[in-house]
C-alpha cells in the first residue's frame, strides 16, 4: 500500500512538473514571438536622424552655441551606438567606427569651444560619412555642409 501511494505521489509530482514545464515554454514561446513582432528601427531611420543632427550640429557650432552643438554631437553618438546595438546583423555598420575619430575632433573643439577647430572638424565629419558611405557603396549618398538650418523654429 505504501508502495502505491509513492507512486502515484511520484507520479503526481511528474505531472505537475510537466504542466509546469509546459506553461514555461508556452510563455517563453509567446514572449519570443512578441519581441520578433516588435518595431525595430531600420539602419535608414538612424542615418535620418543622424542627419539632423549632423545638420543642427553645424549651424549650432557656428553659432558658438557650445551647449547645443555638445548635444547635437553626443544625439549623434547615441545614434551610432544603437546602430551597433540594432543593425549590427547589417553589413554597412562593419565600418561605422571609423566615424569615432572625427567625432572626437568636434568633441574636442565644443570642449575648448573653437570655432576655427570646430569647422575643421566638422569638414572631416563631413567626410568621414561620406568615405564610410563609399566603403559601403552607398557612395550615391552624399552628405555636404549644411547652408540652410533644418528648422525655422529653432535659434542656434
Amino acid at each position: 500500500m505504501k508502495k502505491n501511494i509513492t507512486l502515484v505521489l511520484i507520479a503526481l509530482c511528474f505531472s505537475c512538473h510537466n504542466t509546469k514545464t509546459n506553461n514555461f515554454q508556452l510563455q517563453i514561446d509567446s514572449l519570443k514571438t512578441q519581441i520578433n513582432s516588435a518595431y525595430k528601427p531600420g539602419l535608414g531611420e538612424f542615418m535620418s536622424g543622424i542627419q539632423v543632427h549632423h545638420e543642427k550640429l553645424w549651424f549650432a557650432g557656428n553659432a558658438g552655441n557650445w551647449q547645443l552643438a555638445d548635444f547635437e554631437i553626443h544625439e549623434m553618438m547615441e545614434a551610432v551606438d544603437d546602430i551597433k546595438k540594432y543593425a549590427s546583423d547589417r553589413p554597412e555598420t562593419k565600418d561605422i567606427d571609423m566615424l569615432q575619430p572625427a567625432i572626437d575632433s568636434i568633441r574636442k573643439s565644443i570642449n575648448d569651444k573653437n570655432v576655427h577647430s570646430f569647422k575643421s572638424g566638422f569638414v572631416f565629419l563631413t567626410n568621414t560619412c561620406n568615405k564610410c558611405h563609399a566603403a559601403v557603396d552607398y557612395n550615391f549618398n552624399q552628405i555636404k555642409i549644411p547652408v540652410t538650418p533644418p528648422f525655422s523654429n529653432q535659434v542656434f
